[in-house]
């Protein structure tokens, strides 16, 4: 999907109300989160809402924007002011895959990742790597679709539609990645469209069409659109949680601590 990211990045503002909305849901959540972070990431950066909304609540915080698209770095980068250029504030650009990242470990203190590990045909080596490069009590923040996403086109009878994991299957990927105490909850957002086209459109402009509903023939899809009631919800899976201390070090020995 790294080719259909990239080309949406022109496009990409301009129907990206979803993820607007996600954004300013999770952070809402920030609200109640007590913490002074140094340094922070926007994993899955795109055109940087992520990244400028954590600079807003931690202006002294170094600010990292995380995409393996470069054209969406490179929007991020446009849309700096230029005030906040000269004064070199702007967002730290890193063209890299979560599943790698170029990072030391327990080099950051709070990731935000705005619906972007679902893509990930098993999100748990993402988990890992996050659980990494954060310090111990660091915290991740993200939200993902859920399996009732487009559910509307399911029961039409769309069959190429990708498959998304349960909340309850996330939380226990986040156990297994070394995260403690997961929370999670998740919301339903629905869109209703006036023309199926519109919705096709939207897909298409966030370069996710064809990861989001797959590779059905036109004519396929004629039926489908033919019954669908022109309404698509969105089941969002929000999750956030703490990097414990390890309990294992990197020899696969265990950690025993002492306490006073």
């Amino acid at each position: 999907m790294r080719d259909d990211f990239s080309r949406a990045a022109a496009s990409y503002d301009e129907a990206a109300v979803l993820a607007r909305e996600v954004g300013e849901r999770m952070a809402a959540r920030l609200d109640i989160v007590k913490i002074a972070p140094k340094r922070v990431a926007d994993i899955g950066c795109a055109t940087g809402d992520g990244i400028r909304e954590l600079q807003r609540r931690y202006p002294e915080a170094l600010p990292l924007a995380v995409d393996f698209a470069r054209p969406m770095l490179q929007a991020v980068k446009s849309r700096v002011p230029l005030v906040q250029r000269l004064r070199g504030h702007s967002p730290r650009p890193l063209n890299a895959d979560v599943r790698a990242l170029p990072l030391r470990h327990g080099s950051l203190d709070l990731v935000w990742s705005n619906l972007v590990l679902h893509w990930l045909d098993d999100p748990l080596p993402a988990f890992r790597e996050l659980n990494r490069v954060l310090a111990v009590d660091g915290l991740l923040t993200f939200s993902m679709f859920g399996p009732d996403t487009l559910k509307e086109l399911r029961i039409a009878g769309a069959t190429g539609l990708r498959r998304f994991a349960d909340m309850h299957d996330v939380g226990d990927m986040l156990v297994a990645a070394g995260f403690a105490d997961p929370v999670m909850d998740m919301d339903m957002i629905a869109f209703q469209y006036r023309r199926p086209r519109q919705f096709l459109a939207d897909q298409r402009h966030l370069g996710v069409r064809d990861g989001l509903l797959g590779r059905m023939a036109w004519r396929d899809w004629r039926r489908v659109l033919a019954g669908w009631d022109r309404q698509a919800s969105f089941e969002i899976v929000h999750g956030h949680a703490w990097k414990a201390e390890p309990r294992v070090a990197a020899d696969g020995r265990a950690i025993v601590r002492f306490a006073r």
